[in-house]
């Protein structure tokens, strides 16, 4: 069993984040780096030392605050060891992003489809019947225009529950994303050379994704709002999806423009604040596909 300092710090890491999901607030904080100690200790260290490692921590957390804890991070272990296994091969970052999203997204629905056979609980009903509630109160209480009624409600609920497919995959990209980008630093740290993403100046779509996005597109303006049809369904997620996606691109394109222009790293990182937020802004990726407007920022 490899015993340096290092391995043992990374396991007090995993213990301390463990802990932390007990305490309201800091939980938030300690979800978000979860992955990164156990991806530290499963590229460093043999399978049996990263077991060894692994066993004390989850005992003593499950011991000083309980199994449900273990639940938790189980669910991290899991995309974390993949990801460890894919730094170890040194396959690229875009492989190793996409993999590891897939594979949290895939939790992600199972998790709902045990709570439901399992517990027999929906969290989907739960769901619906908070934000029915909710409203329900702010009706009460005239905090809500005239107009509003139940309804309304009842749309905004559906609406919601649709777009749950494209919440989780959006989740598990970011989420897979920041762990990347810190976990990278952290194993490289440890003496392990793991291949960096391509820069943000280089990001290119295929221009494929540009028809996806029109078919898509035009098919929604023409579709029934109400309809349950599957069809229906995936075009609500997939446009949402794919602006998004438009929205990055648009970000390396400000990248690509300050590089050309040698302006401040700062000046595209803030200009990708409205960009990923406001999603008409998108187009500018999908221009940025679909033309080559690159080359005239690259003319002499």
């Amino acid at each position: 069993m490899k015993t340096g300092l290092k391995p043992v710090l990374w396991s007090a890491g995993a213990f301390l984040l463990l802990l932390l999901l007990a305490v309201p607030v800091l939980n938030l904080f300690a979800l978000l780096l979860m992955m990164v100690p156990y991806v530290v200790l499963y590229s460093t260290l043999s399978r049996r030392s990263f077991l060894l490692h692994l066993l004390p921590v989850w005992i003593l957390a499950g011991v000083l605050i309980g199994p449900a804890v273990l639940i938790i991070g189980l669910f991290f272990v899991v995309p974390s060891i993949i990801m460890g296994h894919l730094y170890r091969k040194g396959v690229t970052a875009a492989k190793v992003i996409k993999m590891v999203c897939v594979v949290i997204l895939a939790q992600l629905m199972l998790e709902l489809l045990l709570f439901e056979l399992v517990l027999d609980l929906s969290l989907l009903d739960a769901m619906g019947d908070s934000i029915r509630t909710t409203f329900n109160e702010m009706m009460a209480q005239n905090m809500l225009v005239k107009e509003w009624d139940s309804t309304y409600t009842e749309t905004l609920i559906d609406t919601v529950i649709n777009l749950i497919p494209v919440t989780f995959i959006i989740l598990s990209f970011f989420y897979t994303v920041i762990s990347h980008y810190i976990a990278r630093r952290a194993v490289i740290y440890s003496a392990l050379e793991v291949p960096a993403f391509a820069e943000a100046k280089d990001w290119r779509l295929p221009r494929i994704l540009v028809i996806c996005y029109l078919i898509a597109y035009i098919l929604e303006m023409f579709m029934t709002r109400n309809s349950d049809s599957f069809i229906s369904l995936a075009i609500m997620n997939l446009v949402p999806l794919l602006q998004l996606v438009f929205a990055i691109q648009a970000v390396g394109f400000f990248f690509f423009i300050a590089h050309q222009k040698k302006w401040n790293k700062v000046v595209p990182i803030l200009i990708a604040i409205p960009v990923l937020i406001i999603p008409p802004l998108s187009l500018i990726g999908v221009l940025d596909t679909a033309f080559p407007i690159r080359k005239s920022f690259t003319k002499q």
